[in-house]
């Protein structure tokens, strides 16, 4: 027989777990840029949305709510494309963003194999992200 102390326990750790279950199923969820992530998902072939940002950057905050407006409105497609953040604070001037040539946070790079396929620089206009994000879906469903 199940208690009510067994119950509410189960039931707050389904709670807890169900939300983040669901979001990581839609393939809508960015992943943390750590060292190595970058190269092993362009290696395995993936189409990568990277995002520069900062928490304290109104500019990356208004390009993360028309970002997952988008994403939101085009969940099959984006499915398709791994979103990597990269912490401008801790990134910002690593090695990788200086070949990049990543001049500031709120900067979005569409990235296949060795080639950049798209870029906005401190963009927020709806238009111009949803052009970039359909460059990255285009080219998910190519292959």
């Amino acid at each position: 027989m199940m208690i009510r102390r067994d119950f509410l326990a189960i039931s707050s750790a389904f709670a807890a777990v169900s939300p983040l279950r669901g979001r990581a199923e839609t393939g809508r969820d960015a992943l943390t840029f750590k060292p190595g992530v970058l190269a092993e998902h362009l290696r395995k072939g993936a189409t990568v949305f990277l995002t520069f940002k900062a928490s304290w950057c109104a500019t990356c905050a208004a390009q993360t709510r028309v970002l997952e407006k988008l994403k939101a409105e085009n969940a099959a497609d984006v499915r398709l494309v791994t979103f990597i953040d990269a912490d401008w604070d801790t990134y910002g001037r690593a090695q990788f963003a200086t070949r990049m040539r990543i001049p500031r946070h709120g900067t979005l790079v569409v990235l296949k194999g060795d080639e950049e396929l798209g870029r906005i620089v401190a963009d927020t206009g709806e238009e111009k992200i949803r052009g970039l994000l359909s460059i990255a879906t285009a080219a998910a469903r190519a292959g």
